[in-house]
């Protein structure tokens, strides 16, 4: 049991390291943590149920996920080749696909209960 709750601590804290090393390497990730920090402040004054404020505050967490997966992908195709490579290629751009798909759908949950909240 002593052994489990060890790994336990060891997971999180490459979790974390994770977290930093991405943060600090990709300029889209820091993008995507400053968007976090500032729309959160915006939820802090928006006046509708906290239903909603939660429902847009996980969805600001979509993009961030699929910057960490892109970023995982572009390390592992890096560390495989450094030519360039056609499938290499299309590993990253579905990567960066996934990105685009998080950060619209974010849009779109914010749009949609915004509407719902103020006007209808």
């Amino acid at each position: 049991m002593k052994n489990e709750k060890f790994n336990l601590f060891k997971n999180l804290l490459n979790s974390l390291n994770g977290l930093v090393e991405v943060t600090r390497n990709e300029m889209p990730m820091r993008i995507e943590v400053i968007l976090l920090a500032v729309m959160s402040g915006v939820l802090f004054f928006l006046d509708m149920p906290i239903l909603y404020k939660l429902i847009l505050l996980t969805s600001l967490f979509l993009p961030i996920l699929a910057e960490l997966l892109n970023s995982a992908v572009e390390r592992c195709v890096d560390l495989v080749t450094e030519e360039y490579h056609q499938l290499a290629k299309h590993a990253k751009d579905a990567g960066s696909a996934a990105v685009l798909i998080a950060l619209i759908m974010t849009g779109l949950i914010w749009l949609t209960v915004l509407l719902k909240v103020y006007y209808l």
